[in-house]
């Protein structure tokens, strides 16, 4: 599959790269606290017209 000669040269570096910053992301991602969006919340009276 990979060998040491394909990481060795500048496509394998970059997705050495790739994968780890890919990784990064899931880690950082997962601690964040989603709170509930406002917006959606919307409270709307409706009236009948005669």
């Amino acid at each position: 599959m990979f060998d040491r000669r394909f990481f060795q040269t500048k496509l394998g570096q970059a997705s050495i790269a790739s994968v780890a910053a890919m990784c990064l992301f899931v880690a950082l991602s997962s601690q964040m606290q989603v709170s509930q969006a406002y917006a959606a919340e919307i409270t709307c009276e409706s009236v009948e017209l005669a």
